[in-house]
């Protein structure tokens, strides 16, 4: 019955959750929607219908200072509110709007959200700066006048970015690890920026280059979050609601085993030693009257039953892991097989990042990560590492599987350090390899 209440509960907090997403769209845009609402009224009350002018002699510094003050946060809200109906409605497909069909959930009309997204953009762009605007060769990129929900869903690999963009479009891009000539990079690179500068397009370009990397970094970042939240929820979803209502009907508590191994009688029977010592020790060192042998024994079968309940839980809820994390890895191969555009997109985020890096935090990262996984002090991390997933999974900790893996793995990810930074890292950036050697050193 505990069980049943415990499980009703959960759905309804599940519902009630899945309402709240269904309802982000909405919610969002009509948030964003007062924000704008609200600087127009300080538009219209205060400064005639026109633009809320900072620099304006209207009023003392103090008060437009209160007027600053307010239309910040209004933007910063119209903003974020618009980036967060945008990316819900990236999340939502047509199956949703069917489940939100069927729990009396409405959307806005077409034509009502446009209106709304019109007027919040036409109240948000005069207080972004154009490219005309631009002075001192800073960039201040103005968002979308219109809901570009493509910009978001387009998950194709837009053309990487480069500091300096070439005049020529149609110019392919080479990848870093062919970028050798005659020529040094440095001066290569010079002569380039000189070029973009002297072009009188080059705000454009540099502009439309800002976007792609912002596109990218969005795109990126939102697929490593579902890289790890969407294999997480599948294993809780599965394992509360598929994984262990099957296996509690198929297996009774009494048909249930208490110890899968023999690392876990080993652990019980070593508790139940030390709760029998403490209560022989707590009688002696007492002015109580010493505890009878039937006493004793009551008290140790009490411990015992209640020891062999904990892992018999702990025997269950490790074969319920096994089958909740079949589930998972289904979960995180479907979404591989289904995002390889997303894929490319995160590919070339870390090459950037990775290369964009100075020499001395590349080799930085290079000898952390070494001695982390195949350093000195490697081994005892993933023995650690190597029990917690026997344990998870309810299995012995084999010691020769352990010191096996120790002995062999670690050795392969140092040769595939090695070849990766002889392979690439020296052809692109060699200062990198020699700082690295240094502090190697």
């Amino acid at each position: 019955m505990k069980n049943f209440v415990f499980s009703q509960k959960i759905y309804s907090f599940l519902l009630a959750a899945y309402r709240w997403y269904l309802q982000t769209p909405e919610r969002s845009l009509h948030q964003a929607y007062d924000a704008a609402l609200k600087i127009k009224e300080i538009e219209d009350k205060h400064f005639n219908g026109n633009k809320i002018d900072i620099d304006s002699a209207m009023y003392s510094n103090s008060v437009m200072d209160y007027f600053e003050s307010d239309l910040n946060k209004l933007l910063k809200t119209a903003k974020m509110r618009l980036t967060e109906f945008r990316a819900s409605r990236w999340f939502l497909n047509e199956e949703d709007q069917k489940a939100a069909n069927k729990a009396g959930i409405e959307y806005l009309s077409a034509s009502f959200v446009l209106e709304k997204l019109n007027f919040i953009d036409g109240v948000i762009s005069k207080y972004t700066i154009s490219p005309e605007q631009i002075t001192s060769g800073v960039v201040v990129v103005k968002p979308p006048s219109t809901p570009v929900d493509s910009a978001i869903t387009s998950a194709l690999p837009p053309k990487p970015p480069t500091k300096y963009v070439e005049k020529k479009s149609d110019r392919k891009l080479k990848p870093k690890t062919d970028t050798t000539g005659v020529l040094p990079r440095s001066i290569l690179s010079t002569i380039n920026r000189l070029q973009v500068e002297l072009d009188p397009n080059s705000e454009g370009e540099v502009i439309q280059s800002f976007r792609q990397a912002q596109r990218r970094t969005i795109i990126s970042i939102r697929f490593i979050l579902l890289l790890i939240i969407v294999p997480l929820l599948t294993h809780q979803i599965a394992k509360a609601f598929i994984v262990g209502p099957t296996l509690e009907r198929f297996r009774t508590s009494e048909q249930a085993e208490v110890f899968l191994n023999y690392e876990m009688e080993e652990e019980a029977l070593t508790e139940l030693q030390r709760f029998e010592e403490r209560i022989k020790f707590e009688n002696l060192i007492s002015h109580a009257p010493p505890l009878s042998l039937e006493k004793i024994e009551t008290e140790l079968k009490e411990k015992a039953t209640e020891i062999a309940e904990e892992f018999r839980q702990e025997s269950s809820n490790s074969i319920k892991n096994v089958f909740a994390d079949m589930f998972s890895v289904i979960a995180f191969i479907w979404l591989l097989l289904t995002s390889k555009s997303s894929i490319a997109v995160l590919k070339d985020f870390f090459d950037h990042i990775v290369y964009g890096l100075s020499d001395s935090a590349k080799a930085f990262i290079i000898i952390l990560f070494t001695d982390i996984f195949v350093g000195f002090h490697s081994p005892h991390g993933w023995e650690v590492l190597l029990e917690g997933v026997s344990r998870h999974w309810g299995l012995p900790a084999n010691r020769d599987f352990i010191f096996l893996f120790i002995a062999t793995f670690p050795v392969i990810l140092d040769t595939i350090f090695k070849y990766w930074i002889f392979r690439y890292l020296n052809r692109i950036s060699p200062s990198a390899v020699a700082t690295y050697r240094n502090m190697n050193e």
